[in-house]
């Protein structure tokens, strides 16, 4: 299953609540297509999306990026400019 790092579930949670106020808001990832995935904020799952969890965040996931990022954690960073930077990392 997906992790994310401390500071990808501050990001994600930021990110989510400056642009939907639900309760079951959370960033989703869809794809790959062309080799990206899709992230948006959204206000709740779609059907069939997996849930992960980190602290406050919320993550839903697409079914085949959920197969995809099984084995994988997420890091966030924010830059110099304010742009919010995704890097996906092997677990353990």
């Amino acid at each position: 299953m997906l992790t994310l790092t401390e500071n990808a579930s501050n990001v994600v949670t930021t990110i989510v609540d400056k642009q939907i106020q639900s309760e079951d808001a959370g960033l989703r990832i869809s794809g790959p297509t062309d080799g990206a995935f899709a992230i948006a904020a959204v206000p709740s799952p779609e059907p069939g999306d997996t849930l992960v969890e980190s602290g406050d965040a919320k993550v839903y996931l697409e079914q085949s990026a959920t197969e995809v990022l099984d084995d994988k954690i997420l890091d966030a960073q924010v830059t110099e400019a304010g742009d919010v930077q995704f890097q996906l990392a092997q677990q353990g």
